[in-house]
């Protein structure tokens, strides 16, 4: 190699700079183990922090599982005590409050959150009574009025009733009498109204009673169309048509419209057949009202010839429905209808017609006895008093009673019979007398009136305890029915009556 000259890259000298140690810091072993595991006093606080979360955890679960338990019970104070003086206090026009307890009912039952009767009391069958055919499970109902539109029906038999009636439902959609039209008593636990029939007409509630039935069909496996509806229509899902539950029947109350003259009889029979046409397949009862005090004329209707020819018509169009089995009817008459010879009208038209029973009665054009001496009505209530409607609550049960049992006597006594004098001479064979069958000769009788099936009767009226309803069954009725009752003591009130009427039933023993 020359000198002077650098030397080629490949012979370059590489200088390593000396790696030098790195000192590390000496750390205590307990420091370090501190960092990188849990010491045993971090072990037992995260055991007890877990403890603590499942703890609270589990309080929180049982606090709102007892809760749902409480709320969802009939028998909770809570629905009397706290959500009926709510929902007065937040809604002081009573309509109002009416109409948001129902949606709020559908609401919850649409959550699964609704009140229900748990328990299942009725199994013991100590309450059942026969009703048309069927055994019921209990004889406590509810009266129309409080489901016009028989938009909650399912909810309200899982407060516990035996029987369930919706409406007024008019052929037509009317808007009833103007607003405000339902007045409030609570120092009475009475009400005041004058609805007039608001109704959103016979074929929207078919649609919503169709609309149950096919639900009901699908969820028990029948199927969703036409023929499903005919199945559970006809009896073969193993429930009543009506209430599509066993041991419960279902009412529909129909009535005419408020622009259908009194007068012109044919076209009243045609509003209620056009109800019957539309509703009664999703019934098991049908009640044909004549008397609500709030619709001009309605009562002329209880007089004997027109009721008959009314009653007759709506029993015909009833056999015509296209259904296995066909409702029940029956006629809804006025408490202020109460002379004998009102009564005997009434019942006489029921025979001729061939109904099946009596709802005694509805609300009254009256107002109650004179207050106990110094006792002084609220004045707002002593104004309501002086509203046109009809009035409702417990002071009316001692004339539903009275009501009761001279309908159940003359019902019983069967009809007026023509003395010797007057009876028909026998009418002449027209063939063979064993095809033919009994004579159709009238015959005078001298004993109680045994001739079909007893005519039932239903109560409503002022009944608001399990002794109440007693008194109304002994007297003759098949069923008691409560309104004002519910809507002031809540959705407990059914649960809470039979309760008391069976113990009443054990001090009697």
């Amino acid at each position: 190699m020359l000198i002077g000259m650098n030397p080629p890259v490949s012979m370059r000298v590489l200088r390593i700079r000396p790696a030098v140690p790195r000192l590390q810091c000496t750390r205590r072993p307990h420091a370090h183990a501190t960092r990188h595991a849990p010491t045993a006093t971090t072990d037992a606080r995260s055991s007890v922090t877990r403890t603590k979360n499942f703890v609270y955890g589990s309080l929180i679960a049982l606090g709102l599982s007892f809760g749902y338990l409480y709320v969802t019970d009939t028998r909770s104070s809570i629905h009397e005590w706290l959500i009926v003086p709510a929902l007065r206090r937040v809604y002081p026009d009573g309509e109002d409050a009416h109409h948001a307890g129902t949606k709020l009912v559908k609401a919850l039952y649409s959550f699964g959150l609704h009140p229900r009767e748990r328990g299942n009391p009725d199994a013991a069958g100590d309450l059942a009574v026969d009703l048309f055919g069927q055994r019921i499970n209990n004889p406590i109902g509810t009266s129309a009025g409080m489901d016009k539109g028989a938009e909650i029906p399912t909810p309200v038999f899982e407060f516990g009733a035996g029987l369930v009636e919706v409406g007024a439902v008019t052929p037509l959609p009317q808007e009833g009498n103007p607003k405000p039209r339902v007045f409030r008593l609570p120092s009475q636990n009475a009400l005041i109204n004058r609805y007039g029939f608001n109704s959103e007409g016979a074929e929207t509630v078919a649609m919503r009673l169709r609309h149950r039935v096919r639900e009901f069909a699908y969820h028990a496996g029948l199927g969703l169309d036409e023929n499903a509806e005919r199945m559970v229509l006809n009896g073969d899902a193993g429930v009543p048509p009506g209430s599509l539950m066993s041991g419960r029947l279902m009412a529909v109350q129909i009535a005419k419209n408020k622009t259908t003259s009194e007068q012109d009889i044919e076209a009243v029979k045609r509003d209620y057949t056009a109800c019957v046409d539309q509703l009664a397949k999703y019934a098991d009862i049908i009640v044909v009202n004549v008397s609500s005090p709030n619709t001009p004329g309605l009562r002329a209707l209880q007089n004997v010839e027109p009721l008959t020819q009314l009653l007759t018509s709506v029993v015909q169009a009833v056999q015509r429905v296209d259904r296995r089995s066909k409702p029940a009817v029956m006629v809804k008459v006025s408490p202020d209808e109460d002379s004998d010879e009102q009564v005997t009208g009434i019942c006489e038209a029921v025979w001729d017609s061939g109904v099946d029973g009596i709802i005694v009665g509805n609300t009254t054009k009256k107002r109650p006895d004179p207050l106990p001496k110094g006792y002084l009505l609220p004045e707002t209530e002593a104004n309501f008093l002086l509203e046109q409607g009809g009035y409702s609550g417990p002071q009316m049960f001692e004339r539903t009673l009275t009501l009761v049992t001279k309908y159940r006597k003359t019902l019983d006594d069967g009809p007026k019979q023509l003395p010797p004098s007057h009876s028909l001479p026998e009418a002449p064979p027209t063939g063979n007398s064993e095809e033919d069958g009994p004579s159709s000769s009238i015959v005078q009788k001298s004993e109680p009136f045994t001739t079909g099936a007893r005519k039932v009767i239903f109560a409503t009226g002022g009944i608001t305890n399990g002794r109440q309803a007693r008194e109304i069954l002994d007297a003759g009725a098949s069923v008691a029915q409560v309104y004002t009752a519910i809507i002031y003591g809540g959705v407990g009130t059914i649960s809470r009556i039979k309760e008391e009427m069976r113990e009443d039933d054990k001090n009697k023993k």
